[in-house]
């Protein structure tokens, strides 16, 4: 199937859509995070009181970094053209749901996404899991197959293989991951261009 038959389209966030600004290395010294060790998976093993403590200073970190957030090189116009397609769009983040809001109004998105389609860590387990796009393609009736999951981390590519999407990478130069990924862009605008 060629991308501009897809007409169920996953896009990751911070990074895919936006114009990454996320200093993983800062946050895990902020929350004394091992640098080798996923936050997420750090934090859920934590103890309860610990964990929540470390979860709202992560949010409020993320809060302020969402309500700055800038689109990426084609994002706005591959985001409108897929929707003027009549394909239906989500959203699968390791981020908040509620920050997913704030970023998407941030970069002028904000009307393009259903709010039920939107997943942040809270609706499901995170990526690279495929829990995500499983309740996405559950939501839509369709096969997973039928989706394509885009991000810019292998994180994203993991979870569509795992789901039984097709998975694009954009916003990475080269593809470290060619086994992982069935396209690849430099960028969203590149990406659109595929569509033709």
């Amino acid at each position: 199937m060629s991308l501009s038959g897809i007409r169920h389209w996953v896009f990751d966030m911070d990074g895919t859509l936006t114009v990454a600004v996320h200093d993983f290395v800062a946050i895990r010294v902020a929350l004394e995070i091992p640098l080798e060790e996923d936050i997420l998976t750090h934090l859920a093993a934590l103890p309860v009181d610990e964990g929540k403590a470390k979860h709202a200073w992560l949010l409020e970190h993320e809060r302020e970094l969402a309500l700055g957030s800038r689109p990426a090189t084609g994002a706005v116009e591959l985001v409108r053209d897929l929707a003027q397609r009549g394909c239906r769009l989500g959203i699968l983040t390791r981020n908040a749901r509620e920050l997913a809001h704030v970023t998407l109004e941030a970069i002028g998105l904000g009307d393009c996404f259903a709010v039920e389609h939107i997943l942040g860590r809270d609706e499901a387990a995170p990526k690279p899991s495929p829990d995500g796009l499983l309740k996405i393609a559950s939501a839509w009736a369709v096969s997973p197959s039928e989706l394509v999951m885009v991000g810019d981390y292998r994180f994203d590519l993991d979870c569509g293989r795992a789901a039984g999407a097709r998975t694009v990478l954009v916003n990475l130069p080269d593809n470290p991951w060619p086994e992982l990924a069935d396209w690849h862009a430099s960028d969203c605008r590149a990406l659109r261009k595929l569509l033709d």
